[in-house]
């Protein structure tokens, strides 16, 4: 199935999915903090997962500002 988009649908697309991302790299560190103390491997789990929406959130960032990002060396 493909659809074709024009430009700024895909953009819509692009920022609806980084609101997206920052709310669950937020609750996912909420999450982590919340279980720091009574469930250490769950709150490692947490903590990855919230990792992994922060990395989706600097390539969608990158992709709507090319720039917004300095790389971390």
């Amino acid at each position: 199935m493909t659809d074709v988009v024009d430009s700024d649908e895909l953009l819509r697309r692009i920022r609806r999915a980084r609101d997206c991302a920052v709310q669950e790299e937020r609750t996912w560190r909420t999450r982590s903090e919340e279980l720091d103390a009574t469930d250490p491997q769950g709150a490692r789990d947490a903590a990855v997962r919230q990792m992994s929406y922060e990395a989706v959130l600097r390539v969608l960032d990158e992709i709507v500002t090319p720039g917004k990002h300095v790389p971390d060396d």
